[in-house]
């Protein structure tokens, strides 16, 4: 059963965002006040460091945890259906993240829809990738997460690597990952209501400004319809009641039938990302548990895959 934290976070959402959201608004006018609703959930914890960057032509933030294991790196991908939010939404959740990770963590500030359509969310974290490589960074020392799209845009990105032989990191935690923007699974529908947060409209119209004339099951898209051999270990959080619960439960089946260590969570009466509300006590306990893996998979140095030449 959730918490009474999170059953209070529900009706706040239903009343804050839900209610007030019109998915047929300009995003452009949306991306202000999701920043200003965003910051009211925590920002980076005491002893952390926040460091502005570049990377490879790509704004990004380095967050520095007060602890941190030299030579660990995580570069997160956020949500927001790939036009809205970016570091001032989800600086909070990365500190905290790379804190129980113990690493520093890359929070890249990647081009949005609908300036950007779809490649470019792919291109620039795949540039970013390149670059930390190019500057020294070890692969097996390196781990990949995202939240929402941005889990999305994880998975599509360890597939791009696969597919141009380049090193695969040690591991990806994905939360509440957006998969498929065709919007095709069971939980799209009947979870229309349990979802305090997303409704179906607002994903496919979220869809539309970033896919534009691309085909919603093109795997750099909607990696969900991708090819899952020879990825690396994935741990997959998501609440029950996301309409994107299935875009989790089908990643996870897939991506086990090909041979990968993917294990999915599924936390009772959660919201879509609620590991950005740091009052939940189960977002404390998904960030933790998110952080050793992620620590665990770096520390472990396992050894990256390469496709075939």
């Amino acid at each position: 059963m959730a918490s009474i934290q999170a059953r209070l976070t529900d009706r706040m959402l239903r009343l804050l965002v839900k209610s007030r959201f019109d998915p047929h608004a300009d995003p452009r006018a949306i991306r202000a006040r999701t920043t200003r609703l965003a910051q009211r959930f925590g920002g980076v914890p005491q002893g952390g460091r926040v460091e502005k960057t570049m990377v490879a032509g790509v704004p990004a933030e380095w967050v520095h945890p007060q602890i941190a294991d030299n030579g660990n790196t995580l570069l997160y991908l956020h949500g927001g259906g790939y036009s809205i939010c970016g570091p001032d939404t989800h600086r909070g959740l990365v500190a905290r993240l790379a804190s129980a990770a113990k690493m520093r963590a890359l929070l890249l500030d990647y081009r949005l829809a609908p300036e950007h359509p779809f490649p470019a969310a792919v291109e620039d974290a795949y540039a970013a990738y390149k670059s930390l490589l190019a500057e020294g960074t070890d692969p097996s020392r390196l781990t990949i997460a995202g939240d929402s799209a941005g889990g999305g845009l994880t998975l599509a990105l360890l597939m791009k690597l696969r597919d141009a032989g380049e090193p695969l990191p040690a591991g990806a935690a994905l939360l509440s990952p957006w998969t498929d923007l065709a919007m095709s699974g069971w939980t799209h529908i009947t979870h229309g209501r349990l979802d305090p947060m997303l409704s179906l409209d607002a994903a496919l119209t979220a869809a539309r400004h970033y896919l534009q004339d691309a085909s919603p099951t093109d795997p750099l898209a909607s990696p969900l319809y991708g090819d899952f051999a020879d990825l690396p270990a994935l741990l997959i959080h998501v609440g029950a009641n996301e309409i994107l619960l299935d875009d989790s439960r089908r990643v996870a089946e897939k991506a086990q039938t090909a041979g990968v260590q993917a294990t999915l969570r599924v936390w009772p009466g959660l919201p879509h990302v609620f590991q950005a509300f740091p009052l939940l006590p189960e977002a404390r306990a998904s960030v933790a548990e998110l952080g050793a893996f992620l620590q665990g998979r770096a520390l472990a140095g396992h050894p990256t895959r390469q496709a075939a030449d």
